[in-house]
């Protein structure tokens, strides 16, 4: 299906304006991107599961894209961010969905699943596993102790200082962080590369760093989520040269996701759906086949 015929929405969520687009009238399957991407790191997925007679919908997340910005820092918790996927189905009229997330999307599609389980048909996470907890990064103190893996985070943390080093040379940045996770940076194109550089320099860094910097405080008001169980059927699709989120991560998470199927692109670093987009959709239609109209 062309371009030309995705449809462009904003619709009213959790009090904010935020931006989807979208193709197909099947079942919904809605996508949730990380850091520091876009609805558009999706564009592979959207023909192809709207081909199949489902219903793709791609989703800005809090600040970033066309999406509201909110200046308050607490306003990207994850009460927010699950609240505005909810508002989401609210205003499509949808009563249930699959979920899908890759990185920072995968975070809020798992807490979804655990905080509003009725709402959530399957999830599928790109990269993130599930270890017993919605909220996958520890807090700042526990990342200070596991060594350089995480050290981008914890650099993240002060306002105004990763949005000063962004913003003294976005191009540069920005390619920085997709080349440097990627296990073939030649999957993002000049031309693609330009719509995130665009968004970005219109929207700023604020917004999507900021999702990192309430990591303690997500932590400390979920505690009554750990050890939840996720019932809905689960796909994890994994990427062997990942190189923050390792596959071994995902081991053991059968004890807490009872109906998981798990898989392992091979030659994939981070951005998943972008570097490997003809796995990930066979493996999407394979996993959501009966859903497809």
């Amino acid at each position: 299906m062309p371009v030309e015929s995705w449809r462009h929405r904003t619709v009213e969520s959790n009090g904010i304006r935020l931006h989807l687009v979208e193709e197909g009238d099947g079942f919904p399957v809605v996508f949730c991107h990380g850091f520091p991407e876009l609805w558009y790191s999706w564009r592979h997925q959207i023909p192809a599961l709207a081909a199949a007679g489902l219903r793709p919908i791609a989703l800005d997340l809090r600040g970033y894209g066309e999406t509201d910005k909110p200046e308050a820092l607490q306003e990207y918790d994850i009460q927010h961010l699950v609240g505005d996927l909810i508002g989401v189905l609210d205003a499509l009229k949808l009563d249930k969905a699959v979920l899908v997330g890759h990185d920072w999307g995968s975070f809020v599609v798992w807490s979804a699943a655990v905080m509003h389980p009725e709402r959530v048909e399957r999830v599928v996470s790109l990269n993130v596993p599930y270890r017993g907890r919605s909220v996958v990064f520890p807090p700042t103190s526990v990342l200070k102790k596991i060594g350089n893996r995480f050290a981008y985070i914890l650099f993240f943390q002060e306002q105004g200082r990763a949005e000063a080093s962004f913003s003294s040379d976005l191009t540069v940045a920005l390619r920085r962080f997709y080349d440097g996770a990627a296990a073939d940076p030649a999957f993002l194109s000049q031309e693609e590369f330009q719509v995130y550089l665009e968004a970005f320099r219109k929207g700023g860094m604020s917004g999507p760093l900021n999702f990192y910097r309430n990591i303690d405080r997500n932590w400390e008001t979920t505690s009554n989520l750990a050890d939840r169980v996720v019932e809905c059927p689960c796909l994890v699709v994994l990427a062997d040269k990942d190189p923050v989120l390792r596959p071994e991560f995902a081991e053991g998470m059968e004890r807490w996701l009872p109906r998981l199927r798990k898989e392992i692109v091979s030659d994939c670093g981070h951005w998943t759906q972008q570097e490997k987009p003809e796995e990930v959709n066979r493996l999407l239609l394979d996993f959501l086949s009966d859903l497809a109209g």
